[in-house]
């Protein structure tokens, strides 16, 4: 985990120091809804502080809408009782600064839980940690499904984990309007457990040293770092934004794109992998897929649906599903005078649907491309035949 830990410390100052792509910041009039997203451990000061600083310190001022936390059962108890009973830390900042209402209480507080469902006390274990990103990385994509929420997430608090997790949960889903920082406290308030934000009035607590002194907590600096970070949403299957996952799936989804385009076929099994990703394909898609990458690997030229040979792709259809398969025999039956236009049509459209599916925007590698002017548009596998590994197992 250190590894990971280091390398993400060290793409933010990379990222830092480059020209990056200024964005358009998520202004209350721009968006209805704003969240802030924030982990939290042992210390709950690092919400009111961050809420200081984005509502307060920042100019133009980004105030949320809700909060929500991600937590243990431990942190989720210190923020219950230190933030919204007792002292009420959250609502006493709001009334100090007279903040709009800001929907924040109890079931905004989201306690991990391991597989089994038992709310993790904390994070100790391997399978915890999995089961913590899994979690933080569903909630962060859960909050970017809505185009009219703008997302602000703080990863000051909680264990180092948890920040690196929804760090990068971020980084996979997050969007042009969607933010990252860290809060900074200037000494010696940060890590202080009765500082909560600097007063807009005169208030003391005592230092911690050995020789406490008093200190004011109006005096106190609080200051936000946004970082910047790669938005990577786009490399992710449709399939992953709209539906559960975990995340070691979304990070593949990821690294598959970024990795060469590679096709592989084992033909006794008719199974279908193309860049890392099993692809489920109807036997008559799957054959009309099949009958491309052969043609592609014995440098036949590209076709179109007048000089198509029909029991070319019928051959391999049979192979798939068995030649007394009713949906081959009724295929057979379409195509004895040859392909009509609307036939081979319907199969690279179904087939490029599937594709797009499965793939999301690393699919275009993987598409049949188009040569030639209409219309005389002639297709072909658009990979080279050296991307493509066709593995046949010999029957014993």
């Amino acid at each position: 985990m250190l590894i990971w830990q280091a390398y993400f410390y060290w793409l933010i100052m990379l990222l830092m120091k480059s020209n990056a792509t200024s964005y358009p910041e998520p202004t209350t009039a721009t968006f209805n809804k704003r969240i802030l997203l924030a982990v939290t451990g042992l210390s709950p000061q690092i919400v009111t502080e961050t809420l200081y600083a984005l509502c307060v310190a920042r100019e133009p001022a980004f105030i949320p809408t809700e909060v929500h936390l991600l937590t243990t059962v431990e942190g989720a108890e210190r923020a219950r009782l230190d933030l919204l009973s007792g002292k009420a830390w959250f609502k006493k900042l709001c009334d100090d600064y007279q903040l709009p209402e800001i929907h924040f209480n109890k079931d905004c507080i989201h306690i991990l839980q391991d597989a089994l469902g038992n709310r993790l006390d904390d994070i100790r274990s391997v399978a915890d940690n999995e089961q913590a990103a899994n979690v933080i990385t569903n909630k962060v994509r859960q909050f970017t499904l809505d185009d009219e929420c703008a997302l602000h997430v703080s990863i000051a608090g909680g264990r180092k984990t948890m920040g690196f997790y929804v760090g990068y949960a971020l980084s996979l889903y997050g969007r042009t309007q969607d933010r990252l920082s860290h809060v900074l406290v200037s000494s010696p308030y940060e890590a202080h457990p009765e500082f909560y934000y600097p007063t807009p009035y005169s208030h003391v607590i005592h230092s911690r040293d050995n020789h406490p002194r008093p200190m004011d907590t109006a005096e106190a600096q609080v200051t936000l770092a946004e970082i910047p970070f790669v938005r990577l949403r786009h490399g992710l299957p449709q399939s992953l934004l709209a539906g559960e996952t975990d995340f070691q799936t979304a990070v593949k989804a990821v690294q598959m794109q970024l990795a060469p385009a590679h096709i592989n076929y084992h033909a006794n099994q008719h199974s279908l992998v193309c860049g890392g990703t099993k692809i489920s394909l109807p036997a008559a898609i799957l054959a009309f897929y099949v009958w491309f990458m052969v043609r592609k690997l014995k440098d036949l030229p590209p076709i179109r649906w007048a000089n198509a040979d029909a029991q070319e792709y019928l051959h391999y259809y049979q192979l798939i599903s068995g030649k007394n398969n009713g949906d081959y025999l009724r295929a057979k039956a379409t195509l004895k005078d040859g392909f009509s236009k609307e036939y081979f049509e319907q199969r690279k459209s179904r087939l490029h649907s599937y594709l797009k599916k499965s793939l999301g925007d690393n699919v275009t590698p993987y598409l049949l491309k188009a040569r030639g002017k209409r219309p005389n548009t002639c297709f072909e596998l658009g990979l080279e035949k050296s991307s493509i590994e066709w593995k046949t197992l010999k029957k014993r």
